[in-house]
């Protein structure tokens, strides 16, 4: 009989189902090696016996696993545990600097680039604020941040793995408001050479919603609620399922398109959710009524009549979110939806807020009433999740890894 969790690993085992089973398949060491790194990323510093506790590998399996990623520097030894019967156990932690990875969101009123380390910290970050920034003015965005991360030598050129780029999808054909000709170009757009021309490393190429649900997986308190919907505004609006710790898409791969869902209400003249609720339906709302915004930080600065109407929007967007979201704790029965993306954190707090006392209206007809939260990864989620796109890729688990291993 194996010995309890501690308290710490108890806390961290909801997650640990999805994602942190060790398999004895032959030839499957690439996916327990890949066990090892997460259980040691989440729970860490654990001990080799913790490590055996949680995975289910033997002590030679894990004896070998974790001298390989010591000997890659993906893991350190951090010190003796004490206070345990026997001879003190060393404690293994991840290495933040074994690996980094870059992450890219373009959009259509920004660009940003960040650099995270293997820890998931964000250890560079930069933004481009351009509407409608063309193929052109993100390479060269993008080739300036990479020179001048090269010469400050703050991360290494063969400790980065690789580039994770997250977009909207249609980037090129959908028609927003005051969208320039030239903006077509980003649906020829060849991605993974407009950035491989600067840094000559694997591109993975990822929608913006999706992205953002993953690194909220990865990152945030998908750590702690592996079930949830993710629900990004940032210009437009869009959405992503997580179940059990996987990304479900879908079977075209449009899972979570909140935005497209159809609406009617007296209180807008919008077709779409994503016509009345998303940073551009707010800055028309507020230039139709006299006030002019143009980046989402302004927003925080409007004059009294301002936050009014700002507070008026708010209150439209939790009224018209409210039924998809009692949909979603219908349809799908995640433990929560995170909100997300360019909206300032104290106005998704707000918006959280008033949509969850809208949902209380359902609870004695709905059986569960999933709450609101504001994302742990909120304001650059879709660059973070880009950026776990190559950590998945080399480093970390999931039941296609196991397939393709198992396969072999």
């Amino acid at each position: 009989m194996q010995p309890p969790l501690s308290h710490q690993q108890a806390e961290l085992h909801p997650t640990m189902g999805a994602s942190l089973s060790g398999t004895n398949l032959e030839r499957a060491g690439d996916h327990n090696q890949r066990v090892m790194l997460q259980a040691i990323r989440v729970g860490g510093p654990l001990t080799r016996a913790d490590l055996g506790r949680l995975t289910g590998l033997t002590p030679p399996a894990i004896a070998n696993i974790t001298r390989r990623l010591l000997n890659e520097s993906l893991i350190l030894e951090v010190g003796l545990l004490h206070g345990t019967r026997g001879q003190p156990a060393m404690r293994l932690a991840i290495n933040p600097d074994g690996c980094f990875a870059i992450g890219v969101n373009v959009d259509r009123d920004h660009v940003t680039l960040v650099v995270l380390d293997l820890l998931g910290q964000v250890r560079h970050r930069a933004v481009l604020e351009m509407d409608f920034p063309p193929p052109e003015a993100v390479a060269a965005f993008f080739k300036d941040q990479i020179d001048a991360l090269v010469r400050g030598q703050a991360f290494p050129r063969d400790r980065i793995i690789g580039i994770g780029v997250a977009l909207p999808d249609d980037l090129g054909r959908v028609n927003p408001p005051n969208r320039p000709t030239r903006f077509e170009t980003w649906s020829t757009t060849d991605i993974p050479d407009l950035f491989m021309a600067a840094l000559p490393l694997p591109v993975f190429v990822e929608n913006d919603a999706a992205a953002a649900a993953l690194g909220e997986l990865q990152f945030g308190h998908g750590l702690r609620d592996p079930s949830f919907f993710y629900v990004l505004i940032n210009q437009g609006l869009g959405g992503g399922i997580v179940i059990d710790g996987q990304y479900y898409r879908g079977a075209q791969g449009r899972s979570g398109e909140l935005g497209f869902l159809p609406i009617i209400s007296p209180r807008t003249p919008a077709r779409t959710l994503e016509e009345a609720v998303s940073l551009s339906a707010l800055y028309a709302f507020l230039a139709a009524r006299g006030r002019t915004v143009t980046r989402p930080e302004q927003l925080l600065d409007l004059d009294v009549v301002g936050q009014q109407l700002l507070n008026d929007w708010l209150d439209l967007a939790a009224e018209l979110l409210a039924t998809p979201i009692v949909a979603v704790s219908c349809l799908v029965n995640p433990e929560a939806v995170f909100f997300g993306g360019r909206l300032p954190a104290p106005l998704i707090d707000r918006l959280a807020l008033m949509i969850n006392d809208r949902l209380r209206a359902h609870s004695g007809a709905v059986p569960v009433i999933v709450p609101v939260r504001r994302a742990a990864t909120a304001i650059d989620a879709p660059a973070v999740g880009a950026a776990l796109l190559p950590f998945n890729d080399r480093l970390l688990p999931s039941r296609t890894t196991l397939r393709k291993t198992a396969a072999d």
